[in-house]
C-alpha cells in the first residue's frame, strides 16, 4: 500500500506487508465515490438515460419538497429571461458512501453538486457543496451538511439545499457506485496535458490506486506532452497535489478531466452509451420520471459544461472545529454567498435573499463566531 508524506506518496518495498488503516482505506473509497459522482453530473445528459433504458438496477424515488416563500416569483422571471423562455433545469447529484446499495438514507452524501442546465443554450453549469459546509439541515438543526441525506435521505437533502441557497431544486440523482476507471476506458480514454512534474506522481498514484481495485498491471506515463490516458491513469492524475499549486491545482486537474470527458460523451455513439450505463450506472436513485429522460436524450449532443465552482465561494469562507460537531467548512457570511451563488448559475446581478436565507446566516455567525 502506498503512503503519503510531505513529499507525495511512497510506495512500499516488494514483500512488505500491507497495513491499511481504516481510516486510509475510507478516504480512498471517499475519492472514488467524488470523482463518480463528478463525472456522473456530465454524463447525466446522456449516459443516465441508457441507464434506464437498458434495464439497469436505476430506482426511482419520488420526493416532496419545497422552495423558500418568495422564491416563486424570482423564478418565474429567470426562466423567462432565457433566450427562448426555456429555463432552467436544477439537478441535486448526490454520492453516497455506501457499498450495500443504502442508497435512499443512514449513509451520508459525500459529496453535493448542483447541476444547473439552460435548456435554451445547454450550457451546463457545476457547484459542488462541500460536504462539511455549515449549514440549516432544513429542521432548524444545524450542522455539517451532509447529514441531511443520512437523517432523511434525498428528500431532506434536497429540502436542505433549497432552504439554504434559495434554490428550486425538484429533481435529484443518488449514486452509490464506483465506476471511474471504466467509465474512462468505455469512452477512450480522455486527452490530457502532462507535465514533467507530474509524472512520478502520477505513476505512484496509479500503483496505489491498482492495488485498492485489484488491478494487475498498469501502463506508466513516461513522458510529457499531450497524451490520451486511460481510465486508471486519469483517476491518478487527478489525485496529484504535490506539484505547484498544490489543492487548488489538484482540483483544477479534476475539473480538466471532467471537461474532457464531458466532450468525449458528446462524441460516443449508443453501444458506447450502453456500455457506460452496465459498466457505471447500476446502482442509481432518481426521480427523473421517463418524459424528462427523453426530453434531455433528444438534445444529448447539445450540452456543454461552461463552468464550475465550490460552494462556500473562497472569499467568504473558513474552516474551524465547531464544538462537538467536529470540523467545518464555515460560510462567513452566508447572504452574500448565496447572491454570488445566483449571479454565477443564472447571471443574476444583485440578487438579495430571502428572509429565511438571512435568518439561516444569521444563526450560522452566531454558532461559528466563537470558535473562528
Amino acid at each position: 500500500m502506498s503512503r503519503e508524506n510531505a513529499n507525495g506518496p511512497v510506495k512500499r518495498s516488494e514483500g512488505t506487508p500491507r497495513r491499511t488503516s481504516k481510516k486510509k482505506a475510507r478516504k480512498k473509497r471517499n475519492f472514488f465515490i467524488i470523482l463518480t459522482i463528478e463525472i456522473f453530473a456530465i454524463c447525466i445528459l446522456g449516459v443516465f438515460l441508457w441507464a434506464v433504458f437498458q434495464g439497469t438496477k436505476t430506482q426511482k424515488i419520488n420526493i416532496e419538497v419545497s422552495a423558500n416563500e418568495g422564491t416563486q416569483d424570482y423564478f418565474d422571471e429567470v426562466n423567462d429571461s432565457t433566450e427562448n423562455g426555456g429555463g432552467y433545469m436544477q439537478v441535486a447529484l448526490f454520492g453516497v458512501d455506501s457499498r450495500e446499495g443504502a442508497l435512499d438514507k443512514n449513509t451520508r452524501s459525500d459529496s453535493i453538486i448542483i447541476a444547473c442546465v439552460n435548456n435554451d443554450t445547454g450550457d451546463v453549469k457545476l457547484v459542488s457543496i462541500f460536504r462539511d459546509t455549515y449549514l440549516n439541515l432544513s429542521n432548524d438543526s444545524y450542522n455539517k451538511c451532509n447529514g441531511a441525506y443520512a437523517t432523511g435521505g434525498p428528500e431532506q437533502a434536497v429540502t436542505m439545499l433549497n432552504m439554504n441557497l434559495d434554490l428550486n431544486i425538484t429533481n435529484y440523482v443518488t449514486v452509490g457506485f464506483r465506476g471511474v476507471v471504466e467509465t474512462i476506458d468505455s469512452l477512450g480514454g480522455v486527452p490530457i496535458e502532462i507535465s514533467s512534474a507530474e509524472i512520478g506522481y502520477l505513476n505512484d498514484y496509479q500503483y496505489c490506486i491498482a492495488e485498492d481495485l485489484g488491478i494487475s498491471n498498469y501502463n506508466k506515463v513516461s513522458s510529457e506532452g499531450l497524451q490520451t490516458l486511460d481510465g486508471l491513469q486519469a483517476c491518478a492524475y487527478c489525485r496529484i497535489r504535490y506539484t505547484a499549486g498544490d489543492d487548488f491545482r489538484r482540483a483544477e486537474r479534476q475539473r480538466t478531466v471532467l471537461t474532457q470527458m464531458s466532450e468525449q460523451a458528446k462524441l460516443a455513439n449508443a453501444a458506447t452509451l450502453t456500455t457506460i450505463a452496465t459498466n457505471a450506472f447500476d446502482n442509481v436513485v432518481t426521480n427523473f420520471d421517463l418524459d424528462t429522460i427523453l426530453g434531455v436524450a433528444t438534445n444529448v449532443s447539445n450540452y456543454t459544461v461552461v463552468g464550475s465552482e465550490g460552494f462556500p465561494f473562497t472569499d467568504y469562507r473558513a474552516t474551524g472545529t465547531i464544538g462537538g460537531k467536529g470540523s467545518c467548512v464555515i460560510p462567513t457570511d452566508l447572504v452574500t454567498n448565496v447572491s454570488m451563488l445566483h449571479e454565477f448559475l443564472f447571471g443574476t446581478q444583485n440578487y438579495d435573499p430571502t428572509p429565511t436565507v438571512h435568518e439561516c446566516s444569521e444563526h450560522i455567525a452566531a454558532d461559528t463566531s466563537p470558535y473562528l
